[in-house]
């Protein structure tokens, strides 16, 4: 009998009414090993206790396909970087709903490619950077004149103890430290609580937010948050516990550490196939913003993908305001033929047959209307129209659509026209002898002058007349 684990109201990641936002500083660190026992799968955890939707009025999308989209892909050349922030800026539109977008500062490459992307002039995505947390690496964002960096902040005990050799009391105050040298050199300082699906958010992760927050009633300048899931164990359900669950860590950082919404960024990776979800309900529970990469590439199993984004965007919004969504179909177009990627031909939106079928009675579907199997109008939103490929699967409705879409004859063909039911017992005799790839284009039209020769006689419009010798047999 499948049993789910559920926590009590006394249990330190239960959800608090009334949270002390008093550091919790420990001599050992807590590996929560009820929840993350390593050796075995990791514990998905629940309570009773779920917490109000709470979407941001204004929600926005931001970039780091220079930064941790550069450590899950082959190095950029910085006419590759230029190009795809290009397209970044054609994507988000002129409302800026792609805000920003980050780079690394270490590398001549890293500051030639910051210093051509910002020669473009374009209010969005703004540029910033990303260092370590060292007071030394700031000359760098000064050099740059850049006015945001992320910093790593991490706040799990693993990273703490276990990776810096930290105290949680050090950490803050090094932290701090290297947050108010930002604000002095006029810095936005945009801490990542690296790992924080994994951190005791009421013994550090609050505490260490609402000392950020001090920090910026001090000094008047705004300092941001954002929320990285690392190992990618966030979790959506709604009943989900700390620290994994994504609804509460966002509720946590906005009510009790007094995080302003349109201060608070969630990013995701996707080792548990579940970075959108999560990143849909960080929207929904008072996140402004969501980080993610071009196409998804990041370290490991990627980040979420910024083109998914900008659909969901469009889905929980209503609108794309600005935005242009057929710029998705010319980036995925240079990541295969410029930067020579392998883009998953299934991947949703971006891949080669993301809205390809092989199945008959899709294809049947799809001579009565569009509508029926596909998702929406791909090729108007997309520049995408959909596509049959034929198969030993496909079956004759398949094959009438194929011959439809390449030869856009003025007359349709249907299952009943002369000479169709013929080419079908043909391509099915090729897989019954052991054929495995798909009938390509240039052998469909072979197949036509064979058994439909007057599907290319004058009254038909080929979409390619230039293409093919036209010689139907008498």
């Amino acid at each position: 009998m499948v049993s789910l684990k559920f926590i009590g109201e006394k249990d330190k990641n239960a959800l608090r009414a009334s949270p002390s936002v008093e550091l919790e500083d420990i001599s050992e660190p807590n590996l929560m090993r009820d929840v993350f026992p390593y050796t075995e799968v990791p514990r998905m955890v629940f309570e009773d206790k779920r917490v109000p939707m709470d979407m941001p009025s204004e929600i926005f999308i931001t970039d780091t396909t220079f930064r941790d989209g550069q450590q899950g892909h082959k190095p950029y050349t910085v006419d590759q970087i230029v190009r795809l922030f290009e397209y970044l800026h054609q994507l988000g539109g002129p409302k800026g709903i792609i805000r920003q977008s980050e780079f690394f500062l270490y590398s001549k490459k890293d500051k030639l490619a910051v210093e051509a992307c910002r020669k473009k002039g374009f209010e969005f995505p703004q540029v910033t950077g990303w260092i370590r947390a060292h007071k030394e690496d700031f000359k760098l964002v000064k050099q740059m004149e850049l006015k945001e960096t992320g910093i790593l902040t991490s706040a799990s005990d693993y990273h703490i103890f276990l990776k810096l050799k930290w105290t949680r009391k050090k950490a803050v105050e090094n932290y701090l430290d290297v947050a108010r040298a930002a604000i002095d050199a006029e810095i936005v300082p945009r801490c990542h609580f690296e790992d924080v699906t994994r951190a005791d958010v009421y013994g550090f992760a609050v505490p260490l937010a609402r000392k950020l927050m001090e920090l910026q009633e001090e000094s008047g300048m705004r300092v941001k948050i954002r929320l990285c899931d690392t190992l990618g164990f966030g979790v959506e359900n709604e009943y989900a516990a700390l620290p994994r669950s994504v609804s509460k860590l966002v509720y946590t950082m906005v009510h009790d550490a007094g995080v302003p919404k349109e201060q608070l960024e969630w990013h995701g990776h996707n080792d548990f196939y579940r970075m959108i979800a999560c990143a849909v309900s960080a929207w929904l529970h008072g996140c402004a913003g969501i980080n993610g990469t071009l196409l998804g590439y990041g370290e490991r199993t990627g980040n979420t993908p910024i083109e998914a984004l900008c659909i969901e965007y469009a889905q929980l919004t209503g609108e794309t305001n600005g935005m242009d969504l057929s710029v998705i179909t010319d980036i995925a177009k240079y990541f295969r033929q410029d930067i020579k990627a392998k883009v998953a031909r299934t991947k949703p939106f971006v891949g080669s047959e993301f809205n390809l079928t092989r199945a008959g009675i899709h294809a049947d579907g799809l001579l009565k209307n569009e509508e029926i199997y596909n998702i929406f109008d791909t090729g108007r939103i997309l520049k995408r129209p959909i596509q049959v490929a034929i198969t030993d699967k496909s079956g004759v409705a398949g094959i009438v659509y194929k011959i439809n879409e390449l030869f856009e004859p003025g007359k349709k063909v249907d299952k009943k026209t002369a000479g169709i039911a013929e080419m079908y017992e043909s391509i099915h005799q090729q897989y019954l002898d052991g054929r495995t790839t798909a009938i390509s284009e240039d052998e469909l039209v072979s197949l036509v002058m064979e058994f439909m020769p007057h599907v290319l006689l004058c009254e038909y419009s080929c979409r390619y007349p230039c293409r093919y010798e036209v010689s139907p047999k008498e």
